[in-house]
């Protein structure tokens, strides 16, 4: 699927799709053979390790005109809004997951068709970009094939599955590769530049300063947390000598962003946005909320005194949305695991029955079962009515939507 229009080439010649039409992959180039790995004795041993963090904490955030320049931005900042795309969970690691995730990024494509001003201006993805090991053999076929035409930025936190590694049979076994290495390679690389996983495209290797790091945008900064690889909880810090593997770095540095951001936010400059794999909160008892996760999250916030306007999330492989009512605010809290890996049906008695409140979180929108994806809007060109707007949609059920809209003022949902 073709957006229409030239090729957006960023400075350094930072290159984001194929300069032509080509049909969707309809086969592996590479078949995946890692589910495999998931019935060995030593998936078995280590799948209960959290894994150390290979980078330090950023130095400085992200800047988004540094990746697409002053020019692609201009008609951003002159309507006073950005929009973005968001979801987790894309990567196809079955023959039959391919047409479900080329579903959503071409449904996505076709969003960069309109003006400049309104498109979406990138994409932030929620982690699990490659399943099941975050292999580099398979950034082929789960990431670069299926966005090919996606001609906007890239950018992503890890999930639990990028992060995870496989183990040989030696005794005692031994890595096969660091945790987090193509990850690095093809997100946090020094230089924009081709990488040596994507086959013949051109997408250029994103340079985030980290594993976790914030990317400051007009109008929004989008703070990204890495939630580590167990399949759950999340988990950001020792969590006072639970996890050794971990320290407080992060941690302290999503305190002092926050604290960083407190001045832009409270002076309406700009929406402040958490984003980490693993949800705080989740409906389902597969992929449910981590406990400790999100206590590390609030007390960040209340050191810092600053709460995110929303938090958003995956490894959930649905879509869902709760409501938190937290010190006089409501934090839009989404869970959009549904970029085309799999569907996960709810377990429990959570699905249809919303509204369902437990403490400060209100499950407002159940579960929805469809592939779909996020796309965000933070409005700040009309003073007193600055917004941020969250939509889920799903290509093949137009009636599967979901919208929800925080007066950024007042920090109240005025569109449940």
């Amino acid at each position: 699927m073709s957006n229409g229009s030239a090729n957006v080439i960023g400075p350094g010649r930072r290159l984001f799709a194929e300069p032509s039409y080509m049909q969707d992959e309809t086969s592996f180039q590479v078949d995946n053979t890692s589910d495999a790995y998931y019935k060995s004795p030593y998936y078995k041993q280590h799948r209960d390790d959290v894994l150390p963090i290979p980078t330090p904490p950023p130095a400085a955030p992200l800047n988004l005109q540094d990746i697409v320049g002053q020019g692609f931005l201009n008609p951003v900042i002159n309507a006073g809004k950005i929009t973005f795309h968001a979801v987790g969970d894309t990567g196809a690691s079955k023959s039959m997951a391919i047409a479900t995730e080329a579903g959503v990024a071409d449904a996505m494509v076709a969003d960069l068709a309109r003006p400049r001003r309104d498109a979406p201006a990138f994409f932030y993805h929620l982690g699990d970009v490659i399943y099941n090991f975050g292999e580099a053999e398979y950034y082929y076929d789960q990431f670069y094939e299926p966005y090919r035409e996606y001609d906007r930025p890239i950018f992503a936190i890890p999930g639990n599955h990028d992060g995870g590694i496989k183990y040989n049979s030696d005794s005692p076994p031994t890595p096969l590769y660091p945790s987090l290495d193509a990850f690095l390679r093809n997100f946090c690389a020094p230089e924009p530049a081709p990488s040596p996983d994507a086959g013949a495209l051109v997408r250029s290797t994103m340079t985030q300063p980290g594993v976790y790091f914030t990317l400051d945008a007009p109008f929004v900064s989008i703070i990204g947390l890495y939630s580590n690889v167990l399949e759950g909880p999340g988990v950001i810090s020792d969590q006072n000598g639970k996890y050794p593997a971990l320290d407080t770095k992060q941690v302290d540095w999503l305190t002092s962003e926050l604290e960083r951001l407190k001045g832009p936010r409270q002076n309406l400059e700009r929406a402040v946005i958490l984003a980490c794999h693993h949800p705080p909160a989740s409906a389902d008892t597969k992929h449910g909320g981590g406990v400790g996760h999100a206590e590390d999250i609030d007390n960040a916030c209340k050191a810092a005194g600053l709460w995110p306007d929303a938090v958003l999330s995956g490894h959930a492989h649905l879509y869902q949305r709760f409501t938190r009512e937290t010190a006089g605010l409501q934090i839009p809290y989404v869970v959009s695991g549904s970029g085309g890996h799999a569907t996960t049906l709810p377990r429990g008695e959570v699905l249809g029955k919303a509204p369902l409140t437990w403490g400060e979180y209100t499950l407002v929108k159940e579960p929805i079962l469809r592939y779909g994806y996020l796309t965000i809007t933070v409005d700040m060109s009309t003073s007193n009515a600055e917004t941020l707007k969250i939509v889920f949609q799903a290509p093949t059920d137009p009636t599967a939507r979901d919208e929800t809209t925080l007066n950024l003022r007042t920090n109240q949902i005025v569109v449940i």
